[in-house]
Parts: structure tokens; C-alpha cells; sequence
């Protein structure tokens, strides 16, 4: 608007184009905004970015995140923006007796069907291999470096775990890598639907804009029921018992190596399932589908 007046447009015409008021303008004049404040409103840009994708970060965390976006700052500086905007992680504050109670879905639920006689339950079954995917994110904790992520995709087709992605935090980029993970295995996969809880790693802005990346379809499960994703639960389950539980484990790697190998010798090519004809899902694969209808 100044530079406008400087051309000769009086600010009477533009603050009429911007449906704007004159006054601020003016007060604005006598006293504009100062260097520090701005770089103060680019801190909390970042730190709000940072936030809206992984609402379970604190300040720290939140401050890494905005010095990899280029937005430098003390920890100290972070945790006062942080605290003057109400931006606290959903675990540094005591919620109700019920506990975190999780966001709004960002998808519809593509997975309800109604039976015939009224009742409302959930469709996991796939007619062809990249029709409908399944992914969450379970956790374990180490006796010597804290806990470890895991976030597995899985096609319903087939019950293969067609992605994954292991990491110390849970954010959302442990859930965007695990899906392009998934892509990069699978070739195109335009038009698969991909169905998860409500979890603020799937309703994150990253994750939204993998799914557009790769043409895929957004599905999310109600609030509070377990049976939404109760396919994905099951192989969680398994792998709780036959690598999580069996021992302790001390070091992240550790327990990283335990994991991939369970995953890729054991339940790909060992453990045969009812559903699948006694198969294990990399037979199911070789021998149900031509290599045509996997790259489909």
C-alpha cells in the first residue's frame, strides 16, 4: 500500500480495492512493524508449521524442526513463542480422564459397508493386489536408548507388508516414508485407497501430500473403534509375540534388525495363513497374479 501511494494511488482507492480500513493503515505508519518482530512472526510460521504435523513434539523438537526450515532459534526462544501461542504437545499436558482424544478425519471412511440387516461394519477385502492398503504405527521400548517406531503398510489383497519405515520419533515422516516405501515397491499404484486411524501422522499435511503425490485415495475409521483397522491390529499382534515380547531387547538397532528380519524371512515367506489358502503371502503372489496384474 505504501509503495502504491508512492506511484500516486491515493490509499483512499486501494484500502476500496482491499475492502481494507484506513486507520490501521495510518497507525501502522506512525509505528510499523520493526526487524525482530518480524523475524519473530517467521519463527512462529515455522514453529506452527512444525506443530500442525506433529502435534506430539515439544518446544525442542518443535525448534528443530524450524531451524531445518531455515528458521533459526534458541530452544529458550521456541519454548516462549511456544507458550505465548498455546502450542503444547499433546503429551505435556493433563487431558481429561478419557484421555487424548484424536482429531478430526481428514478422509471418509471408505471401508464401511451396511449388511442386510442394517447393521454398520467394516469391508477389508481386495479383489486385486494395490486396491486397498491398510497402515499404522505401533511402538517398543528398548532397555538402553528408549523407544522405536514402526509404521507398516499392508496390502489386504495379499496380507504382504508392502512398506515400512523405522524410527526413533513418531512423526509424520515416519508415516510418509513407509508409504513411499510402499510405492516404490509396488510401481503404480493410482487410485489405492489407503486406510488408517485417526492418528495425527496420517492427517498431517505431509502425509496428505504424498497421498496426492502418488494419486492415491484417503480413508480414515471412527472415533473409538478398534474394529476400524483391526486387520492391520493383527499383524501388530503377531509381531508383539513373536519378536517383541520374546525378549528384551537393548539398543534401537537391535531391535530394528529383529524386526526387518521377522518381517521379510518369517511372516513373507514362512508363515502360511488360512485366508490365503495356506500360502504365505510372497507365494499367494507368485502364484495368483501374473507379474501384469502386481504392477496394476
Amino acid at each position: 500500500m505504501k509503495e502504491l501511494a508512492e506511484d500516486r494511488i491515493p490509499v483512499t482507492v486501494t484500502c476500496r480495492v482491499l475492502k481494507l480500513s484506513r486507520q490501521p493503515y495510518y497507525r501502522w505508519l506512525l509505528d510499523p512493524t520493526t526487524d525482530s518482530e518480524m523475524v519473530e512472526a517467521h519463527r512462529a510460521n515455522a514453529l506452527f508449521d512444525a506443530h500442525h504435523d506433529d502435534p506430539e513434539f515439544g518446544h525442542r523438537l518443535l525448534a528443530d524442526e524450524a531451524r531445518q526450515a531455515g528458521e533459526a532459534m534458541a530452544d529458550r526462544t521456541a519454548w516462549r513463542i511456544c507458550r505465548d501461542n498455546a502450542w503444547w504437545s499433546t503429551f505435556g499436558k493433563k487431558r481429561g480422564r478419557g484421555g487424548k482424544r484424536p482429531g478430526p478425519a481428514v478422509h471418509d471412511d471408505l471401508c464401511t459397508v451396511i449388511d442386510g440387516n442394517g447393521r454398520v461394519r467394516h469391508e477389508f477385502s481386495a479383489e486385486r493386489p494395490n486396491q486397498l492398503w491398510l497402515t499404522d504405527i505401533t511402538e517398543h521400548r528398548t532397555t538402553t536408548q528408549g523407544k522405536l517406531y514402526l509404521c507398516a503398510v499392508k496390502d489386504v489383497f495379499s496380507n504382504k507388508i508392502v512398506g515400512y519405515s523405522i524410527d526413533s520419533r513418531m512423526k509424520s515422516g515416519l508415516a510418509v516414508n513407509a508409504l513411499d516405501n510402499a510405492v516404490a515397491m509396488r510401481g503404480d499404484v493410482a487410485g489405492c485407497v489407503v486406510h488408517s486411524d485417526r492418528g495425527s501422522q496420517f492427517r498431517s499435511r505431509k502425509f496428505l501430500r504424498a497421498l496426492a503425490r502418488h494419486r492415491m485415495v484417503g480413508s480414515m475409521g471412527r472415533v473409538a473403534s478398534c474394529g476400524d483397522n483391526a486387520a492391520m491390529e493383527s499383524f501388530f499382534s503377531l509381531l508383539q509375540k513373536n519378536v517383541l515380547n520374546r525378549r528384551s531387547w537393548a539398543t534401537q538397532e537391535e531391535l530394528r534388525i529383529a524386526i526387518v528380519t521377522w518381517i521379510e524371512r518369517t511372516y513373507h515367506r514362512r508363515r502360511r495363513q488360512a485366508r490365503l489358502g495356506r500360502l504365505t503371502p510372497v507365494e499367494f503372489e507368485a502364484i495368483i497374479n501374473t507379474p501384469a496384474a502386481l504392477a496394476a
